[in-house]
């Protein structure tokens, strides 16, 4: 009976779920049967597109995490409905209402009169015999005063003294029944939500802070962008701000009135209208306002993270400059500039420190320095911390850069998270001999090569391109940011000879301690000669191998196949297709160009190779590039050899840059002064009205823009991209 209930109610999650996200029960049915088989999301977007018809990783993270909500939220109803069982107060009625609850937020009011509760005036009204009375003032069938009804129930010994007390303490059972009553809760809840108004004012209007947009700012709920509750919010929690939710009371007490007082002339009402006043003042508003400001903050963390995560993605898909020897250069004054110089593959050639800034201002002897560096390693491109001291290595570089008879370019990168990655277990344990600075300077390199395989080690938090992120649900962060990781390494696939265990561990199906025990078995016996080989690493069983062995690359293996991204459960299938069409797998290597045109009436062709169409289409698209790189189609970052200073931007001036950061309410460029301009939302374009700055812009794009306003004091410069 018990397995008949559990496989309905996941019946009925399959079919909630397919209707949310508009597509198939089918679909969602299959696709909940892969995960729950231990498949991980980019195994199951990318090899079981036939079991789910081709969902995209977006739609099935989406279904991932409702899935885990509806779930979870069954599994609680079984929790309240044993407990009020438990109690001998569970009827048909309320049964049915929890078992029909929507939502988490709808159970807990169902369930808020029968959960467990400290001490409050209702209980010890209720210890002292008086839920009699309670009764009798809330049926309002006499016509006597409730003093006089109060009479009976003075008992010295139960602690009621006089009539007064006894209506009081009858008074205080009514509000909180009133309080706990789940439809009531729900309508003010709703009506406080549509109708109410968040004020925010300033505990001193004198101080001077980031806050002042909400010194005297008011707005209604229903209206408030993500951006300005986390923004109140952190500055209610800096003790700046003093923030309150004003409801549509009056309303309210009239709602509350209808629904409790059945005779307005009643010997009884004037009693009820102050038990109605306290139970909402005392019990139901502080509840209600507390709820909302959570339901606003989860909301606006949501969208938050949304935007983090789109930022991300686009971070980490940055194209690699590949085949350049880089000077990695991270800026500092007093203790100097630490420069790194990484070879092609990103092996660390030389470190030094110079000093080119205040106090010392050894600029010829640095200038010396970096240009013997480049003559040495053949230097073609210097990557430069955008930190303290940048503004100062810019103008050095670039005026070196001007001396010296060959073509060097140098690029300002973002260094966020470098500092946490030098100072981490990791970077330690992969330079041991060098300090954080040298540490730095070798991450500021390599991310130019390779911005995913750098960036992954470093916590994808403090790579800074969200907003408040440390005010956030930490857990939700990490995981949703986690995934995009995840998705965005699976996408591009990692050379399992050449991959760190940082970067290892976000393959499908490998955890840390197996991404440890491929980087130790590749250390112990060598290069992996195929996928296969895997299998002999500690731990990496048939499941996980499953899962990561399409997203390995082996260039230069004994299976040319082994270097794409065709799953060797599909290796055959891929063999017959090569025999088919009169090709060699060795020739393979060179990509088969021209062969989507031979292969003609796919599904025929599929059916004789016993796949799916949609693998077929892979397959070929794999087969035609191997080991294609996606991220080879964004945009390239914009390499200098100039300077621009902030004081020669002009109004009018229309300069190429790159977008750093993407917010709620514009998007942040890079112009090369090392103050990002903003562009307001309302500047984006005006083609078409902007939702969401991200409708327009990535991070990484290179876009055109026109200087509209620069205020050098406040150090802000408003752009435009509608030239």
């Amino acid at each position: 009976m018990q397995n008949e209930w559990r496989m309905e109610r996941e019946m009925d999650i399959c079919k909630k779920i397919a209707e949310e996200l508009a597509i198939s029960t089918w679909q969602v049915e299959a696709v909940v049967r892969l995960i729950d088989e231990g498949n991980t999301i980019p195994f199951i977007a990318r090899y079981r597109k036939e079991q789910h018809g081709t969902l995209n990783d977006e739609q099935l993270r989406n279904l991932d995490e409702r899935l885990s909500y509806l779930r979870n939220l069954e599994d609680r109803k079984e929790t309240v409905l044993s407990s009020i069982e438990e109690q001998g107060k569970l009827t048909d009625d309320l049964r049915k209402q929890i078992l029909a609850a929507q939502t988490q937020v709808e159970l807990e009011d169902l369930y808020r009169p029968y959960r467990p509760k400290r001490r409050t005036r209702a209980t010890i009204a209720k210890e002292k015999g008086l839920e009699g009375l309670a009764d009798i003032i809330l049926l309002q069938k006499t016509d006597r005063t409730p003093e006089e009804e109060a009479e009976p129930y003075i008992d010295a010994e139960k602690g009621v003294a006089s009539a007064e007390e006894a209506v009081q303490g009858a008074m205080d059972i009514l509000a909180e029944a009133i309080a706990d009553k789940a439809d009531y809760r729900m309508a003010i809840r709703k009506v406080t939500a549509d109708k109410g108004i968040l004020v925010s004012t300033a505990k001193d209007p004198e101080e001077k802070s980031v806050y002042e947009n909400y010194y005297e700012f008011e707005s209604s709920i229903s209206k408030l962008s993500g951006y300005q509750v986390l923004a109140i919010n952190r500055g209610e929690k800096e003790k700046l701000l003093t923030v309150k939710i004003q409801a549509p009371e009056e309303e309210i007490l009239r709602y509350l009135s209808k629904k409790i007082i059945v005779r307005e002339q009643g010997a009884m009402a004037d009693c009820l209208v102050r038990t109605i006043e306290d139970s909402y003042s005392r019990l139901i508003a502080p509840s209600i306002e507390r709820e909302i400001r959570s339901d606003l903050t989860e909301k606006a963390e949501d969208g938050a993270i949304h935007v983090f995560g789109r930022n991300l993605i686009q971070l980490l898909m940055q194209p690699p400059i590949a085949g350049k020897v880089v000077l990695g250069w991270d800026p500092a004054f007093r203790t100097g500039c630490k420069l790194a110089v990484v070879d092609e593959t990103g092996k660390v050639l030389d470190t030094i420190v110079v000093y080119p800034t205040e106090p010392q201002n050894k600029v010829a002897e640095t200038k010396r320095i970096v240009k013997g560096l480049i003559e040495k390693y053949n230097i073609s491109l210097i990557s430069v911390g955008n930190g303290t001291a940048s503004r100062e290595s810019e103008q050095v570089i670039v005026e070196m850069l001007k001396e010296i008879n060959r073509p060097v370019q140098y690029i300002i990168t973002n260094e966020a998270g470098a500092s946490v990655y030098s100072a981490s277990k990791l970077a330690t344990e992969e330079f041991p001999q060098f300090d954080v600075g040298q540490r730095s300077a070798v991450s500021i390199a390599r991310r130019l090569q390779d911005p995913l395989a750098e960036l992954v080690k470093i916590d994808p938090k403090s790579i800074g391109v969200g907003q408040y992120q440390h005010d956030m649900n930490q857990k939700k962060l990490s995981g949703a940011l986690g995934n995009v990781v995840e998705d965005c390494v699976n996408n591009v696939g990692v050379d399992l000879n050449t991959a760190s265990a940082s970067l290892l561990e976000y393959v499908s199906g490998i955890t840390k301690p197996i991404a440890r025990n491929i980087v130790a078995y590749r250390e112990e016996n060598g290069r992996f000669q195929s996928r296969r080989e895997l299998l002999k690493v500690a731990k990496l069983g048939p499941k996980a191998f499953e899962q990561c062995a399409g997203f390995m690359r082996i260039t230069e293996g004994k299976n040319p196949l082994d270097a794409t991204s065709v799953h060797p459960e599909s290796y055959d299938a891929a063999k017959e297709l090569l025999k088919l069409l009169g090709y060699e797998p060795e020739e393979i290597r060179n990509g088969l160009t021209g062969l989507s045109r031979q292969a003609k009436n796919r599904r025929k062709l599929a059916e004789q190779l016993g796949i799916g169409e949609a693998t077929l289409e892979d397959i070929i698209m794999e087969l035609e590039k191997p080991g294609r790189d996606p991220r080879d189609e964004m945009p390239k970052p914009i390499l200098r050899t100039d300077v621009l200073d902030m004081k020669d931007l002009k109004e009018g001036m229309i300069l190429k840059g790159t977008v750093r950061n993407v917010i709620d309410f514009g998007a942040f460029v890079d112009i090369g002064v090392h103050q990002d301009g903003l562009v307001h939302i309302s500047k984006l374009t005006d083609k078409k009205f902007v939702k969401h700055p991200l409708d327009v812009v990535s991070v990484g794009d290179v876009v055109e823009v026109k200087v509209l306003n620069v205020d050098l004091q406040k150090k802000r410069i408003q752009l435009s991209m509608i030239l």
